[in-house]
């Protein structure tokens, strides 16, 4: 009896919700490996009760705020959000998803179908080469599109940022290299002296795992710093030095953890990244 009647009780909550319409604003961030950032702000028509929204299949990182930061309550059901505004005058909604945009030889696709006109921000460099509509608004790498199921086409004309910073911050590492092994050489010795005083072996097997073209540009150097730093930074230290955002850097992690080449430590106020020996 339990299934029937969950099933009759969620009929129900979607009977009575309100689904988002005209009071909704939409932003896309697309970021240069497709991943979309979805920021949603929607003004209940009617606070008492549920406000539904779709979400991708792969949503991440699902945040349901009012204008102030604090949390908004709401539960997922099948790929769509509840979202229970109560005295919420504006809901905030982001995510992050792959799901939205795809890749033919050097073409970028997203594809986003919205009841109201949604903006997208494209990467730094990217060039619009086709449009399923015309748009609203074009602004450098920010385009308006109207309503409907919509498509915009583009391309990276230029190397990604990371590439373009790649040789400086291996060169400011380089440099300061010697500062830090004149004033705390013995620390980064001795962080590193068991992990790697092996008989060069993890140094060589570092070297071959860099050679991997399987490996992202971003990935090489986040590699590179870990093993010039004694094998462990702070998330925060590596972002800096490579000069990445925080959710390319987190995706980034993810890959690397996932690939055993690291390993991701908690700690209390942050995480700490590893290299796996």
């Amino acid at each position: 009896m339990k299934g029937p009647r969950c099933m009759a009780v969620v009929f129900i909550v979607f009977l009575f919700a309100s689904p988002v319409l005209a009071q909704e604003t939409v932003k896309l961030i697309v970021y240069e490996d497709g991943y979309v950032k979805v920021e949603l702000s929607i003004i209940p028509d009617n606070r008492t009760v549920p406000i539904i929204v779709s979400v991708p299949e792969h949503a991440q990182d699902v945040i349901v705020e009012d204008p102030e930061g604090n949390p908004v309550n709401f539960q997922t059901i099948n790929g769509t959000l509840l979202i229970y505004p109560e005295s919420t005058e504006l809901v905030r909604v982001s995510y992050y998803t792959p799901d939205l945009t795809s890749k033919s030889g050097i073409v970028w696709t997203l594809n986003f179908s919205s009841e109201v006109p949604f903006e997208v921000v494209l990467p730094e460099n990217s060039v619009i080469v086709d449009l399923s509509d015309i748009p609203l608004r074009i602004s450098e790498t920010s385009i308006t599109m109207p309503p409907g199921n919509q498509s915009v086409s583009y391309i990276i004309e230029s190397p990604s940022p990371v590439q373009n910073r790649q040789e400086s911050p291996l060169k400011l590492i380089l440099a300061l290299g010697g500062v830090v092994l004149g004033a705390g050489g013995v620390l980064i010795w001795w962080r590193g002296k068991n992990r790697f005083d092996n008989g060069g072996a993890f140094e060589d097997s570092l070297r071959e795992i860099l050679k991997n073209d399987e490996l992202k540009e971003e990935e090489k150097l986040a590699l590179k710093y870990l093993q010039e730093h004694g094998g462990r930074a702070s998330q925060a230290e590596i972002r800096d030095a490579l000069g990445i955002p925080k959710t390319t850097a987190w995706r980034m992690f993810k890959r690397l953890e996932e690939k055993k080449l690291i390993r991701i430590v908690k700690g209390r106020k942050e995480n700490w990244i590893e290299l796996r020996g």
